[in-house]
């Protein structure tokens, strides 16, 4: 007659974990895409630094770069419109609850973030989604993001056709202290962006080297988590 398994030791084990959903790797990639491309055509139309010979007319090189700032600006705002969306229907590494530290377990992980970043810990958390430190990171990356889309639609209403549905955010326009104002938010909104944008591919690439997968988590939705397991054996 066998008896219950005992456990007679532990083991590390290497799991595949999945983490990002398609809709949040999708929305990544394309607000990381179409910052580039609007930072690239909304620096040009700031200081235009091509130059083509002949007339203007011609070539309408502002007009093209407009075209595409507006297009981007359109992928732009639908993708972040789309991943706040998700993070209230998403799986629990996708939740708004990820961001905003409310929970005890959340604060306790944001403790040991700072400690890991200030090196009074030498390993990073053993947690598969983000880390309380970056949720924070994100929510203001978020709401930097929100600021620019309304910044983006009060502009563009100078623009936009007398007829245009466009036209309906005009009201934007004070709410900024004028169009200079909203330009100037806008503009540095743009650069705020960059700043993250290069800070967080060197954390990712930092966190590849350390965890293996972070980087490739965001084409293939997993992250290799190491966990402990038992042993067991059976008596006869």
């Amino acid at each position: 007659m066998s008896t219950a398994p005992k456990i007679v030791g532990t083991a590390e084990t290497v799991v595949p974990i999945y983490v990002w959903e398609l809709p949040v790797r999708l929305t990544h990639w394309l607000i990381f895409f179409s910052i580039l491309i609007l930072s690239a055509t909304g620096f040009y139309m700031g200081h235009p630094f091509i130059t083509v010979g002949g007339r203007p007319r011609d070539h309408f090189v502002m007009g093209t770069m407009r075209v595409i700032h507006l297009y981007a600006a359109i992928v732009f705002s639908l993708a972040v419109l789309f991943r706040i969306y998700w993070m209230f229907v998403g799986n629990r590494y996708a939740r708004w609850d990820q961001s905003l530290p409310v929970s005890g377990e959340r604060l306790r992980n944001l403790w040991e973030a700072i400690k890991f970043f200030s090196y009074l810990r030498r390993d990073p958390l053993p947690y598969a989604g983000q880390t309380a430190t970056a949720g924070l990171a994100y929510a203001g990356v978020f709401l930097i993001q929100f600021v620019m889309i309304l910044t983006g639609l009060a502009m563009y209403t100078v623009y936009a056709a007398p007829n245009s549905l466009f036209q309906a955010f005009g009201f934007l326009i004070p709410l900024f202290g004028g169009l200079q104002m909203a330009h100037l938010i806008h503009h540095i909104g743009m650069w705020l962006l960059l700043i993250f944008l290069v800070i967080h591919l060197y954390l990712s690439i930092l966190f590849s080297v350390i965890e293996r997968s972070v980087f490739d988590s965001m084409f293939s939705g997993y992250k290799e988590m190491t966990v402990t397991v038992g042993r067991e054996t059976r008596d006869a």
